[in-house]
């Protein structure tokens, strides 16, 4: 990053070996993004910064042992020691997440930093599994959190006084002058990145920073590692893989019981009661949220107009994707396209 100001925020990212390299990667390039349209003045109506503060940002990576610290990924990254931080100093205490299954271990030390440096420091985050650090120290209890949906049920039982919620992006709990942040898995921390960022410098450097990234500023519906063709895959164990590939692909033909039958080359009553047992609901229900998933990244990704956005999708008419729209999102689809489209 470019050379610091004493009056930057200072963002300390905290790591564990291990760690998941796009969980740190990803926000930290966020920052720079922001700080470099900022300083070079590429907006031509800079926002005001939130606390009053030049809006610039000092990125550090830090680690207990300090030194080389492998990633899980493979590549090392390069960290300086915790212990060597003045906790006084950080603006934003960020916690990148690690593999996690019922053997890991979490590092004692790290989280009695993170207990000890956490009250002095603006706001707390976590990326991915990264929660599971700040439930160990004690910051999660009684509070809304989320991470990385396939470590959900587990942070729910390791840590019962969490409220854990599997599907949002990010979540940010305040309590008094406590503000802690959680994110869902990997990129969601640059989700996660962008809305600090919007917090700090405004809707206007978060969103240039969103369109160089090539990403949504505030991406649609929940984790979107739980989109419709990927559930149903992993809900139904294999079973139905190609089948689910070939509805997602076909949404614009009439996918009746019969069409679908006729492409898993079973007979259409097999066929729905084989469906039902591996999936839990039915072909037509898994349809219809393939098409409304199908027809929010076609509000979001093109300006096509309405009616042709119905037909690609196998709505048949506006009417009927408005009101699917209606019940999957609790908005209108153009007033969908206009909250979450980044440019």
């Amino acid at each position: 990053m470019s050379p610091p100001v004493s009056n930057a925020r200072h963002v300390v990212f905290a790591v564990a070996p291990n760690l998941v390299l796009l969980d740190a990667c990803g926000p930290i390039e966020a920052f720079w993004r922001a700080e470099l349209m900022v300083r070079a003045g590429h907006l031509a109506q800079p926002a005001q910064p939130a606390h009053g503060e030049p809006c610039a940002y000092r990125v550090t990576v830090a680690s207990l042992a300090g030194g080389v610290l492998p990633t899980f990924a493979g590549l090392p990254v390069v960290t300086e020691r915790l212990d060597a931080l003045d906790c006084a100093s950080i603006d934003t205490l960020i916690v990148p997440g690690v593999p996690i299954d019922d053997t890991t271990l979490l590092q004692p030390e790290l989280v009695a930093w993170i207990a000890a440096c956490a009250p002095r420091v603006r706001r707390v985050a976590s990326i991915c599994t990264g929660a599971f650090y700040l439930a160990a120290a004690g910051l999660l209890d009684g509070r809304r959190a989320t991470t990385h949906w396939r470590n959900a049920e587990q942070l729910k039982r390791c840590f019962p006084a969490v409220d854990v919620d599997p599907d949002p992006i990010f979540l940010c709990d305040v309590r008094g002058s406590s503000v802690v942040w959680t994110s869902a898995g990997v990129t969601a921390g640059i989700d996660l990145a962008l809305a600090l960022i919007e917090e700090d410098c405004g809707h206007a450097v978060a969103i240039e920073a969103a369109r160089r990234l090539v990403v949504f500023m505030k991406r649609p519906g929940g984790q979107a590692q739980f989109s419709e063709p990927l559930a149903a895959q992993t809900s139904a164990g294999g079973t139905f893989d190609a089948l689910h590939g070939w509805m997602a692909a076909n949404l614009h033909r009439e996918l009746s019981v019969d069409r679908l039958a006729e492409a898993a080359r079973m007979s259409p009553r097999t066929f729905a009661r084989r469906y039902v047992e591996a999936m839990g609901r039915t072909p037509a229900r898994t349809v219809a949220a393939m098409r409304v998933e199908a027809a929010a990244h076609a509000l979001l990704q093109s300006r096509r107009p309405l009616k042709r956005i119905a037909a690609d999708c196998g709505f048949g008419s506006e009417q009927n994707l408005r009101r699917a729209f209606e019940r999957s999102y609790g908005v209108q689809p153009l007033d969908y396209r206009a909250r979450f489209a980044a440019a």
